[in-house]
């Protein structure tokens, strides 16, 4: 079922994200996917993530999708030409994929083919603009098809950028472009995410809130020196490093749930990214009251 549905709906969203495998043995994401399923709507499948080559986000949404679970299919510009990426995009209308997330992409000497030539022929806001017309009915280049699409258009935004009305601009062009959902960047601190919601709640479009849970006081340190727009507390790094080895999922978990309280009334769902910790997912789900 189509996100903005659901949205129009009045629900409140709960989504989770995969990261395809470098390689073809799909047993694990696909475990990983149906433990998360029953908590909840629809499961992002990451494309490239990072710039590392994997099984393509295409390929296991449609697994996904055989196996009755809602994928929202990520599309980045990075790696493809307007001709590829909105193939692409058909070709997920063709499979019964209807929810898609589109975006840039990590630049690809982030990546292990630091060597790669890069396309980014469109934007994300052109790359937004482009589904739209599909949707509509025609291509960039102004071609009737033969069957449209119908596709829910997310797009995403980061509540934690010091350069906030930039990202309020960018927002309000991808709506203009045809985006119908956002998903933000991990945010860890909830005031900052309130005055974020504050100025763009004018914009009526439903925003998830992206919650990473932490794995450790070291990855925490880590995003917040080298993730632009995130910051995570010195108590949740304090809190991380003084717990176990053994206990940090449980604690981890018990710091997303809180995020997510706090942040629930303030948007129209949230986005879990677990990153392989797929199993704390239904903790997060339950200790949040969200399901």
């Amino acid at each position: 079922m189509k996100l903005s549905t659901l949205f129009s709906e009045g629900k409140y969203l709960v989504t989770g994200e995969i990261g395809p495998p470098k390689g073809t043995d799909v047993a694990e994401v696909l475990s990983g996917a149906r433990l998360m399923a029953p908590y909840v709507d629809a499961v992002n499948v990451t494309d490239n993530q990072s710039a590392v080559m994997r099984l393509g986000s295409l390929a296991v949404s449609h697994l996904l999708k055989r196996e009755g679970i809602e994928p929202v299919f990520q599309l980045t510009c990075r790696d493809r030409n307007r001709i590829a990426l909105q193939s692409d995009l058909l070709s997920a209308a063709a499979l019964g994929i209807e929810n898609v997330l589109l975006l840039t992409g990590d630049h690809m000497i982030l990546g292990d083919h630091p060597e790669a030539r890069k396309a980014f022929d469109l934007d994300s806001v052109q790359l937004l603009a482009s589904a739209k017309g599909l949707n509509e009915g025609h291509d960039l280049a102004g071609h009737e098809l033969e069957g449209s699409p119908d596709l829910c258009l997310g797009a995403v935004v980061n509540p934690g950028s010091e350069e906030i009305e930039t990202q309020l601009i960018k927002m309000e062009k991808k709506i203009e472009a045809g985006a119908q959902f956002f998903q933000t960047q991990a945010v860890y601190e909830p005031q900052v995410f309130a005055s974020f919601m504050e100025k763009a709640g004018r914009f009526g479009v439903p925003v998830l809130v992206g919650i990473v849970p932490l794995k450790s006081a070291g990855m925490a340190k880590y995003m917040t020196a080298n993730v632009a727009g995130i910051s995570v507390p010195q108590e949740m790094i304090e809190r991380m490093a003084n717990t176990p080895k053994g206990d940090r999922k449980k604690v981890s978990a018990d710091i997303a749930a809180d995020l997510v309280r706090k942040m629930k009334d303030m948007c129209d769902g949230v986005h879990l990214m677990p990153l392989g910790w797929d199993d704390i997912v239904p903790e997060i789900v339950h200790a949040a009251g969200v399901r």
